[in-house]
């Protein structure tokens, strides 16, 4: 067993599941005046998802960070997954 508290694969990847598009809803209610829906779509017309969604991943990175230097190394791996989780949706959009 782990000796940090919350030190699993399972408490890295949700959060970093659930950051990513956090975080683009977040830039759509900052800088957007349509609904969610006509701005992902907008997105996808203009080939820009994948970017956006790429951009929308950073937050993982200071999220990794965390978890590293709090010493919660499996918490870590599972942000590292759910990033790579994220690049393969990337790729489907970009090549859908």
């Amino acid at each position: 067993m782990s000796e940090n508290k919350f030190d699993s694969m399972l408490y890295g990847l949700i959060p970093g599941l659930l950051l990513p598009p956090l975080a683009l809803v977040i830039f759509w209610l900052v800088k957007s005046e349509m609904g969610l829906w006509d701005f992902l779509v907008r997105f996808q017309y203009q080939g820009m998802l994948s970017k956006a969604l790429s951009v929308a991943t950073i937050p993982n990175l200071l999220l990794f960070f965390v978890f590293i230097w709090t010493r919660r190394n499996f918490s870590a791996r599972g942000v590292i997954f759910a990033t790579l989780l994220m690049a393969f949706v990337m790729l489907v959009l970009k090549f859908v």
